[in-house]
C-alpha cells in the first residue's frame, strides 16, 4: 500500500463522513468553529514542517521510496497533506461532539489552578524531553516532548481553564481519536509505509505500536483539540459571556 492509498483509505472517510453530518449543523456550533479549524491545520502544518524534516534527516523515522509520490525537502507529500488532515480529522470530531449537545461548560467561576497546573505539567515534560536528549535511544522520545511540551504549556497558560471546564468533551474528542491514529499507524507500519529507527527509539512497544509513536499522535490531538478549544471559546470572550448583566440605572 502506498502513502496516499492510506489516506484514501484511513483518513479522508471519516474526515468526509464528519463534514457531511455536520454540514447541516454547522448552525449549532459557535461561530468562531468555521475559521478555527483552517487556521489550525495551517499553525500545525507550518509549526510541524520544520521538526518532521530533522526527523526524517536524522534517521529517526524513514519511508519506502515506492511508497510516496515524491519529496519536499526530506518529508513525503503524503506527510504534508497528513499535517493538514489531522487536525480536521480530530477538529471535526470535536465540532461533531460539540453539535450533539450544548456547550457543556462548567459554570463555576474559573480560577486559575487549572492553567498553573496545566502549565507546569508540560514544562516538566519539555524538560524531561530535552533531557532524554543526551541518549541516543531518547531521540524520538525527546524530540516528541521537547516539540509539543512548551505550545502544550502555552495553550494550558493561555486557556487552561476553558480547557478544563470542558473536560468532558476535551476527553471525549482526544480518546477515540487517539486510539483510532493508533490503529492505523500501527497498520501503516507493519505494511512498510514507513519505518522507525530502532537506535533511535526506545524499543518499547504496546501491541506492536512504537511508544514514541503512540506518544506522538496522543500530543498531536491533545494540540488539536486544546488550541480548538483556545480559539473557539477564548477566555475573556467566555469570561465576557459569563459576567452578569450591569443593574439597569435608576
Amino acid at each position: 500500500m502506498t502513502y496516499f492509498a492510506f489516506h484514501l483509505l484511513f483518513i479522508l472517510p471519516p474526515i468526509a463522513a464528519l463534514a457531511l453530518w455536520l454540514r447541516p449543523r454547522w448552525s449549532r456550533l459557535p461561530s468562531r468553529s468555521a475559521r478555527s479549524l483552517p487556521l489550525m491545520a495551517l499553525i500545525a502544518l507550518v509549526y510541524t514542517t520544520p521538526w518532521d524534516n530533522h526527523l526524517v534527516k536524522s534517521g529517526v523515522w524513514n519511508y519506502g521510496p515506492d511508497r510516496v509520490i515524491g519529496t519536499i525537502g526530506y518529508v513525503p507529500v503524503e506527510e504534508y497533506l497528513f499535517f493538514l488532515l489531522q487536525p480536521f480529522l480530530t477538529g471535526l470530531f470535536l465540532y461533531f461532539l460539540l453539535a450533539r449537545s450544548a456547550d457543556d461548560a462548567d459554570d463555576r467561576p474559573r480560577t486559575i489552578a487549572p492553567r498553573v497546573v496545566g502549565a507546569a505539567i508540560c514544562v516538566a515534560l519539555a524538560a524531561f524531553g530535552f533531557a532524554a536528549l543526551g541518549r541516543p535511544e531518547g531521540t524520538y522520545l525527546g524530540l516528541i516532548l521537547a516539540w509539543a511540551g512548551p505550545v502544550l504549556a502555552i495553550l494550558w497558560a493561555y486557556a487552561g481553564a476553558e480547557i478544563w471546564a470542558r473536560r468532558r468533551t476535551f476527553l471525549a474528542a482526544l480518546v477515540p481519536t487517539t486510539l483510532y491514529l493508533w490503529i492505523v499507524d500501527t497498520v501503516a507500519i507493519r505494511l512498510g509505509i514507513w519505518h522507525i529507527s530502532e537506535e533511535l527509539s526506545t524499543g518499547l512497544k504496546v501491541l506492536g505500536l512504537p511508544i514514541e509513536e503512540a506518544l506522538f499522535f496522543l500530543v498531536t490531538n491533545l494540540l488539536v483539540v486544546q488550541g480548538l478549544i483556545a480559539l473557539v471559546y477564548p477566555p475573556g470572550v467566555a469570561e465576557a459571556r459569563r459576567a452578569p448583566s450591569p443593574a439597569p440605572a435608576s
